[in-house]
């Protein structure tokens, strides 16, 4: 399909969304459905991912129009090995040795996509670079050698909306548009992963998540900052992204009127992200902990957010906050 045409039509809906467990028989089981074109979502150490054959057309339509995704924004590509990983791409020295160093994992690295991959055109949004991906979480990696092959796999939500870390998330927002999600618990990370554009002579950050950026900057020196609001070469990068219903008041010490506030380290709230002030429990937390305040907020009502620093993880938590409190379209 052309990646500039329309947005994409959804093959017939499912009947229902079933839940498989993470045993082998539904790992099978998804696997199939997976091979028949459908559309499964499951757990990575990030958040869920909705997953299709990432070689077939039809179904990475699917993913498009179950999420309301836009066309122009592409899509990372998980895989099993690194083996795997170079049938689609082009590496060089630096992108063997950040995979050496950092797969699995949640790093994704944007590549010269080799010629003849064989992927479908709207994984890559029509760009000449593939993002991709080795997980780290047990069920992503058992899925992926059932299945044999390379899924697609953007996060399992409407587009443009909270990321999900639990199964029960991907039901609120995908029930009845796709065809199963695998339950395999909390996601342990909890945020996207940083993404590296490595498909030109200087590495840019295209997305800061699960690594922090001064790790990848120890490996290859300073990283520029890259990406596109309005025709991205990465995910996550939409200038408004990450969003619950309610409006979202960035840096605050205290909740206004009619606010639900969330806290982090010192300023506290009913709902805290950390209250000792540690980036990894707040990575975890945060797109958890932004529904639940959203359920309280209720219609009409904001949600307030401590300050979190500007360091470590510290930058891709509020990157997310940033695009989740941006004006929507």
């Amino acid at each position: 399909m052309d990646p500039d045409s329309s947005t994409p039509t959804l093959r017939q809906k499912p009947d229902m969304t079933q839940t498989l467990s993470a045993e082998p028989k539904d790992l099978i089981a998804a696997a199939a459905l997976l091979r028949a074109g459908g559309l499964v979502a499951f757990p990575t150490e990030t958040v869920y991912g909705l997953g299709a054959d990432a070689t077939q057309d039809r179904a990475v339509a699917g993913i498009f129009a179950a999420k309301g995704r836009p066309h122009f924004n592409p899509l990372i590509v998980h895989v099993a090995d690194l083996e795997m990983a170079e049938r689609f791409a082009v590496f060089d020295a630096r992108a063997r040795d950040l995979a050496a160093r950092f797969w699995p994992g949640p790093l994704t690295l944007v590549l010269p996509m080799r010629a003849g991959s064989g992927l479908a055109p709207l994984v890559t949004a029509g760009l000449g670079s593939v993002a991709l991906r080795l997980p780290s979480h047990r069920v992503a990696l058992a899925l992926l050698h059932a299945f044999g092959g390379a899924l697609a796999a953007p996060s399992a939500n409407p587009s443009g909306r909270i990321s999900p870390t639990r199964a029960a998330h991907v039901l609120q927002g995908l029930s009845g548009r796709i065809d199963a999600v695998v339950d395999g618990g909390a996601c342990a990370v909890g945020l996207e992963s940083t993404i590296i554009g490595l498909d030109g002579p200087v590495p840019h950050l295209l997305r800061p998540g699960g690594i922090a950026a001064e790790e990848l900057e120890a490996v290859l020196g300073p990283l520029s900052l890259g990406g596109d609001e309005t025709r991205p070469n990465a995910p996550g990068q939409l200038a408004s992204h990450y969003a619950p219903a309610a409006g979202l008041r960035l840096n605050a010490f205290e909740a206004q009127h009619g606010e639900v506030m969330i806290g982090f380290g010192a300023v506290g709230g009913p709902l805290t992200l950390s209250a000792s002030g540690d980036l990894i429990e707040a990575a975890a937390q945060m797109f958890h902990l932004l529904r639940h305040a959203d359920d309280l907020a209720g219609p009409g009502r904001r949600i307030a957010i401590a300050p979190i620093p500007e360091v470590g993880l510290g930058r891709a938590i509020n990157d997310r906050l940033r695009r989740a409190a941006a004006p929507r379209a």
